[in-house]
Protein backbone atom coordinates (compact mmCIF):
# COMPACT_ATOMS: atom_id res chain seq x y z
CA UNK A 1 0.00 0.00 0.00
CA UNK A 2 1.40 3.49 -1.29
CA UNK A 3 1.34 6.31 1.45
CA UNK A 4 0.27 9.71 -0.70
CA UNK A 5 1.64 12.46 0.57
CA UNK A 6 -0.35 15.12 -1.36
CA UNK A 7 -1.83 14.29 -4.97
CA UNK A 8 -1.95 10.94 -6.68
CA UNK A 9 -3.64 12.12 -10.19
CA UNK A 10 -4.72 9.31 -12.77
CA UNK A 11 -5.12 10.51 -16.86
CA UNK A 12 -5.72 8.10 -19.59
CA UNK A 13 -5.07 4.89 -17.72
CA UNK A 14 -5.50 1.70 -19.15
CA UNK A 15 -4.95 -0.41 -15.66
CA UNK A 16 -4.66 -4.00 -15.42
CA UNK A 17 -5.18 -3.95 -11.68
CA UNK A 18 -6.30 -1.17 -9.25
CA UNK A 19 -3.47 0.99 -7.27
CA UNK A 20 -3.80 0.99 -3.39
CA UNK A 21 -3.20 3.56 -1.52
CA UNK A 22 -3.70 4.96 2.06
CA UNK A 23 -3.89 8.42 3.82
CA UNK A 24 -6.54 9.67 4.09
CA UNK A 25 -7.86 5.71 5.35
CA UNK A 26 -7.67 2.97 2.52
CA UNK A 27 -8.24 4.04 -0.97
CA UNK A 28 -8.22 1.93 -3.77
CA UNK A 29 -8.18 3.50 -7.67
CA UNK A 30 -9.04 1.83 -11.45
CA UNK A 31 -8.87 3.47 -14.52
CA UNK A 32 -9.18 1.59 -17.77
CA UNK A 33 -10.02 2.37 -21.67
CA UNK A 34 -13.13 0.96 -23.28
CA UNK A 35 -12.16 -2.49 -24.94
CA UNK A 36 -10.33 -2.27 -27.77
CA UNK A 37 -10.43 1.17 -27.64
CA UNK A 38 -7.34 3.01 -29.84
CA UNK A 39 -7.77 6.50 -28.54
CA UNK A 40 -7.45 8.06 -25.00
CA UNK A 41 -9.22 7.17 -21.91
CA UNK A 42 -11.33 10.01 -20.92
CA UNK A 43 -11.83 9.64 -17.60
CA UNK A 44 -9.81 10.62 -15.03
CA UNK A 45 -9.60 10.21 -11.39
CA UNK A 46 -7.18 12.03 -8.03
CA UNK A 47 -6.51 11.27 -4.31
CA UNK A 48 -5.81 14.65 -2.90
CA UNK A 49 -4.56 13.99 0.68
CA UNK A 50 -4.36 17.59 2.59
CA UNK A 51 -3.03 15.95 5.74
CA UNK A 52 -3.28 12.55 7.69
CA UNK A 53 -7.17 12.64 8.24
CA UNK A 54 -8.30 14.82 5.39
CA UNK A 55 -8.62 14.66 1.61
CA UNK A 56 -10.51 14.82 -1.58
CA UNK A 57 -11.55 11.88 -3.97
CA UNK A 58 -12.26 12.62 -7.65
CA UNK A 59 -13.29 10.57 -10.62
CA UNK A 60 -14.42 12.85 -14.00
CA UNK A 61 -15.87 11.56 -17.07
CA UNK A 62 -14.92 13.62 -20.40
CA UNK A 63 -16.94 14.12 -22.91
CA UNK A 64 -16.73 15.69 -26.32
CA UNK A 65 -14.88 13.06 -28.20
CA UNK A 66 -11.30 11.33 -27.41
CA UNK A 67 -8.81 13.94 -26.86
CA UNK A 68 -11.78 16.82 -26.32
CA UNK A 69 -12.56 14.69 -23.46
CA UNK A 70 -9.47 13.42 -22.03
CA UNK A 71 -8.76 17.32 -21.86
CA UNK A 72 -11.75 18.56 -20.34
CA UNK A 73 -11.09 15.70 -17.63
CA UNK A 74 -7.34 16.48 -16.99
CA UNK A 75 -8.38 20.44 -16.77
CA UNK A 76 -11.09 19.52 -14.19
CA UNK A 77 -8.15 17.68 -12.13
CA UNK A 78 -5.86 20.34 -12.31
CA UNK A 79 -8.01 22.85 -11.04
CA UNK A 80 -9.13 20.60 -7.94
CA UNK A 81 -6.26 19.77 -6.98
CA UNK A 82 -4.80 23.71 -7.13
CA UNK A 83 -7.65 24.59 -5.72
CA UNK A 84 -7.20 22.12 -2.53
CA UNK A 85 -3.79 21.78 -2.24
CA UNK A 86 -3.02 26.20 -2.28
CA UNK A 87 -6.18 26.74 0.46
CA UNK A 88 -4.72 27.71 3.49
CA UNK A 89 -4.81 25.99 6.92
CA UNK A 90 -7.88 28.92 7.62
CA UNK A 91 -9.93 27.61 4.52
CA UNK A 92 -12.50 25.30 4.25
CA UNK A 93 -12.23 22.34 2.55
CA UNK A 94 -15.59 22.87 1.22
CA UNK A 95 -15.01 25.91 -0.02
CA UNK A 96 -11.57 24.77 -1.70
CA UNK A 97 -13.20 22.35 -3.50
CA UNK A 98 -16.26 24.41 -4.84
CA UNK A 99 -13.99 27.33 -6.18
CA UNK A 100 -11.92 23.88 -7.30
CA UNK A 101 -15.26 23.09 -9.55
CA UNK A 102 -15.49 26.86 -10.81
CA UNK A 103 -12.37 26.83 -11.77
CA UNK A 104 -12.62 24.19 -13.56
CA UNK A 105 -15.95 24.85 -15.53
CA UNK A 106 -14.45 27.87 -16.85
CA UNK A 107 -11.20 26.15 -17.69
CA UNK A 108 -13.43 23.59 -20.30
CA UNK A 109 -15.52 26.46 -21.32
CA UNK A 110 -12.71 28.23 -22.35
CA UNK A 111 -11.33 25.54 -24.59
CA UNK A 112 -14.04 26.30 -26.78
CA UNK A 113 -14.91 23.13 -28.31
CA UNK A 114 -17.58 21.90 -27.08
CA UNK A 115 -15.81 19.91 -24.53
CA UNK A 116 -17.23 18.71 -20.86
CA UNK A 117 -16.60 16.08 -18.47
CA UNK A 118 -19.07 14.97 -15.14
CA UNK A 119 -17.73 15.20 -11.79
CA UNK A 120 -17.47 13.43 -8.65
CA UNK A 121 -16.41 14.41 -5.98
CA UNK A 122 -15.94 13.35 -2.13
CA UNK A 123 -14.72 15.58 0.77
CA UNK A 124 -12.83 13.00 3.84
CA UNK A 125 -12.64 14.96 7.07
CA UNK A 126 -11.78 11.79 9.65
CA UNK A 127 -14.82 9.45 9.80
CA UNK A 128 -17.32 12.32 7.86
CA UNK A 129 -17.70 12.92 4.39
CA UNK A 130 -19.55 15.58 1.80
CA UNK A 131 -20.54 14.31 -1.65
CA UNK A 132 -20.69 16.86 -4.44
CA UNK A 133 -21.43 15.80 -8.50
CA UNK A 134 -21.94 17.31 -11.68
CA UNK A 135 -23.58 14.91 -13.99
CA UNK A 136 -24.34 11.12 -14.18
CA UNK A 137 -20.64 9.91 -12.25
CA UNK A 138 -22.06 8.37 -9.12
CA UNK A 139 -20.88 8.08 -5.69
CA UNK A 140 -22.29 5.14 -3.43
CA UNK A 141 -21.78 4.62 0.66
CA UNK A 142 -22.44 1.17 1.57
CA UNK A 143 -22.43 -0.43 5.10
CA UNK A 144 -20.91 -3.85 5.28
CA UNK A 145 -24.23 -5.56 5.84
CA UNK A 146 -25.64 -4.09 2.47
CA UNK A 147 -27.12 -1.35 3.34
CA UNK A 148 -27.15 1.83 1.03
CA UNK A 149 -26.29 4.94 3.16
CA UNK A 150 -26.08 7.15 0.02
CA UNK A 151 -26.39 7.09 -3.66
CA UNK A 152 -26.20 10.11 -5.96
CA UNK A 153 -29.06 11.07 -8.53
CA UNK A 154 -27.33 10.85 -11.84
CA UNK A 155 -28.38 14.37 -13.91
CA UNK A 156 -30.10 12.50 -16.17
CA UNK A 157 -33.88 12.18 -17.99
CA UNK A 158 -33.31 8.64 -16.77
CA UNK A 159 -31.70 9.02 -13.44
CA UNK A 160 -34.48 11.60 -12.77
CA UNK A 161 -37.04 9.35 -13.87
CA UNK A 162 -35.73 6.21 -11.55
CA UNK A 163 -36.24 8.92 -8.67
CA UNK A 164 -38.87 9.66 -9.48
CA UNK A 165 -40.12 6.15 -9.44
CA UNK A 166 -41.47 6.14 -13.31
CA UNK A 167 -38.36 3.78 -13.80
CA UNK A 168 -36.78 0.58 -12.03
CA UNK A 169 -33.41 0.07 -12.18
CA UNK A 170 -32.99 -2.80 -14.97
CA UNK A 171 -35.79 -0.51 -17.28
CA UNK A 172 -33.55 2.31 -16.50
CA UNK A 173 -29.97 0.01 -17.53
CA UNK A 174 -31.75 -0.57 -21.16
CA UNK A 175 -33.27 2.47 -21.64
CA UNK A 176 -31.96 4.10 -25.12
CA UNK A 177 -31.65 7.68 -23.56
CA UNK A 178 -29.54 6.41 -20.66
CA UNK A 179 -26.36 8.06 -22.30
CA UNK A 180 -27.98 11.60 -22.16
CA UNK A 181 -26.89 14.18 -19.82
CA UNK A 182 -28.40 17.51 -18.43
CA UNK A 183 -25.09 18.52 -16.59
CA UNK A 184 -21.69 18.68 -16.99
CA UNK A 185 -18.46 20.85 -15.89
CA UNK A 186 -17.77 23.05 -19.23
CA UNK A 187 -21.34 24.36 -19.62
CA UNK A 188 -22.70 27.90 -19.02
CA UNK A 189 -25.57 26.42 -16.70
CA UNK A 190 -23.41 23.87 -14.90
CA UNK A 191 -24.86 23.31 -11.02
CA UNK A 192 -22.85 21.47 -8.49
CA UNK A 193 -25.36 19.64 -6.36
CA UNK A 194 -23.67 19.12 -2.82
CA UNK A 195 -24.95 16.52 -0.37
CA UNK A 196 -25.11 16.48 3.53
CA UNK A 197 -22.17 15.43 5.77
CA UNK A 198 -22.56 11.94 6.32
CA UNK A 199 -20.15 10.18 9.30
CA UNK A 200 -18.99 6.76 8.33
CA UNK A 201 -18.69 3.66 10.48
CA UNK A 202 -15.99 1.74 10.59
CA UNK A 203 -16.06 -1.13 7.27
CA UNK A 204 -18.42 1.06 5.54
CA UNK A 205 -17.33 1.56 1.71
CA UNK A 206 -16.99 4.69 -0.21
CA UNK A 207 -17.07 4.32 -4.33
CA UNK A 208 -17.19 7.16 -7.24
CA UNK A 209 -17.26 5.73 -10.54
CA UNK A 210 -18.35 6.86 -13.94
CA UNK A 211 -20.93 5.49 -16.14
CA UNK A 212 -18.72 2.43 -17.32
CA UNK A 213 -19.80 0.62 -14.04
CA UNK A 214 -23.38 1.50 -13.69
CA UNK A 215 -24.47 1.18 -17.47
CA UNK A 216 -23.17 -2.32 -17.06
CA UNK A 217 -23.80 -3.46 -13.70
CA UNK A 218 -27.08 -2.76 -11.21
CA UNK A 219 -27.04 -0.99 -7.78
CA UNK A 220 -27.67 -4.67 -6.10
CA UNK A 221 -24.35 -6.10 -8.00
CA UNK A 222 -22.20 -3.43 -7.28
CA UNK A 223 -23.47 -3.51 -3.46
CA UNK A 224 -22.96 -6.98 -3.03
CA UNK A 225 -19.05 -6.95 -4.19
CA UNK A 226 -18.11 -4.21 -2.31
CA UNK A 227 -19.60 -4.12 1.12
CA UNK A 228 -17.37 -6.98 2.45
CA UNK A 229 -13.78 -8.63 1.29
CA UNK A 230 -10.69 -6.75 0.79
CA UNK A 231 -10.99 -3.18 -1.33
CA UNK A 232 -8.69 -3.93 -3.87
CA UNK A 233 -10.20 -7.26 -4.71
CA UNK A 234 -13.49 -5.95 -4.54
CA UNK A 235 -12.73 -3.28 -7.78
CA UNK A 236 -10.72 -5.83 -9.19
CA UNK A 237 -13.50 -8.04 -9.42
CA UNK A 238 -15.93 -5.28 -10.13
CA UNK A 239 -13.70 -4.27 -13.50
CA UNK A 240 -13.78 -7.95 -14.29
CA UNK A 241 -17.91 -8.04 -13.80
CA UNK A 242 -17.75 -5.19 -15.78
CA UNK A 243 -15.65 -6.20 -18.84
CA UNK A 244 -17.53 -9.64 -19.04
CA UNK A 245 -20.79 -7.42 -19.78
CA UNK A 246 -19.02 -5.01 -22.23
CA UNK A 247 -17.85 -7.86 -24.11
CA UNK A 248 -21.64 -9.09 -24.63
CA UNK A 249 -20.91 -12.33 -22.73
CA UNK A 250 -24.94 -12.80 -21.22
CA UNK A 251 -27.24 -11.55 -24.60
CA UNK A 252 -30.11 -10.75 -21.88
CA UNK A 253 -27.78 -8.23 -19.23
CA UNK A 254 -26.68 -4.63 -20.58
CA UNK A 255 -23.48 -4.38 -22.70
CA UNK A 256 -22.45 -0.96 -23.07
CA UNK A 257 -18.60 -0.52 -23.95
CA UNK A 258 -16.99 2.56 -21.89
CA UNK A 259 -13.75 3.82 -20.09
CA UNK A 260 -14.52 2.51 -16.33
CA UNK A 261 -12.74 4.44 -13.56
CA UNK A 262 -13.51 4.13 -9.78
CA UNK A 263 -12.08 5.25 -6.31
CA UNK A 264 -13.00 3.34 -3.68
CA UNK A 265 -12.55 4.34 0.16
CA UNK A 266 -12.94 3.06 3.58
CA UNK A 267 -11.81 3.95 7.14
CA UNK A 268 -9.03 2.16 8.87
CA UNK A 269 -9.38 0.73 12.00
CA UNK A 270 -7.36 2.66 14.40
Amino acid sequence: MIAIESSALYRDQDMTKPDELDRPGQVVVYSSRSPGKPSANEDAAAVIARNSDEGVLIVADGMGGAAAGQRASSLTLDALQQAVCNAGDDVALRTAILNGIESANQAVLEMRIGAATTLAVVEVQGNTIRPYHVGDSAILVVGQRGRIKLLTVSHSPVGMAVEAGVLDDTAAMHHEDRHLVTNAVGTVEMRIEIGPPLQLSTYDTVLLATDGLFDNLSINEVVEVVRKGPLGRALERLADLTHERMAGVEPLQPSKPDDLTMVAFRLVPS
